[in-house]
C-alpha cells in the first residue's frame, strides 16, 4: 500500500538562468559581500522531500523572497510552502536552514519564515523554525537527520 501525498500533482516552474561568475567572483583571494543571488543558488537545488523536484521548480524558494545584509551578518529566507495545509513545511524549512548554517560563514544570523498568506499555520511554524533549541533537537534524531541530508545534498 503506497504513500498518498498530499500534493500529487505539483505545478513545476521553469529554473531561472545559472548564474555566469565573473573572474573576481572566483577569485577566492577577493573578498566580495554576499549577496542575494548567491544565497539563492545556495538553496535553489535543495530538493523537496515529497517529490523528484527542486524548491525552487516548486516555486518553494524565489529569489525575490531572500534578503540578505552582508554588513549586518544577515539573511532571510521567506518560502512558499506548495499548499496551505502543507505537512512538510517545517521539514524544509529545516532543510533551508541547515544548507545555510553549512554553507555561510557562521557570523551570520539566519531567520527562515514562511511568506504571509501562504500556509494556514505560519505563525506556529515560524516559530518552530525560530527555536534554536528545536532545530538542534530534530538533527540529533539521525532519521530526521538523514531525510535532511538527501534533500539537501548536491548534485554532481
Amino acid at each position: 500500500m503506497g504513500t498518498l501525498l498530499e500534493n500529487a500533482a505539483p505545478t513545476v516552474f521553469s529554473r531561472a538562468e545559472e548564474r555566469t561568475l565573473s573572474c573576481a567572483e572566483e577569485d577566492e583571494a577577493v573578498v566580495d559581500p554576499i549577496d542575494r543571488r548567491e544565497v539563492f543558488d545556495l538553496l535553489r537545488n535543495i530538493n523537496d522531500p515529497e517529490h523528484p523536484l527542486t524548491l525552487e521548480e516548486l516555486n518553494v524558494i524565489q529569489e525575490e523572497r531572500i534578503d540578505v545584509n552582508d554588513k549586518e551578518s544577515y539573511v532571510r529566507i521567506q518560502f512558499t510552502p506548495t499548499i496551505p495545509h502543507c505537512s512538510m513545511a517545517s521539514l524544509i524549512g529545516l532543510c533551508v536552514r541547515v544548507r545555510l548554517l553549512r554553507c555561510l560563514p557562521s557570523r551570520f544570523k539566519i531567520d527562515v519564515e514562511i511568506f504571509p498568506g501562504t500556509h494556514a499555520s505560519r505563525e506556529e511554524l515560524n516559530k518552530q523554525l525560530a527555536d534554536k533549541e528545536r532545530v538542534a533537537a530534530a538533527l540529533e534524531n539521525p532519521n530526521l537527520l538523514n531525510v535532511v541530508n538527501r534533500c539537501i545534498a548536491i548534485p554532481f
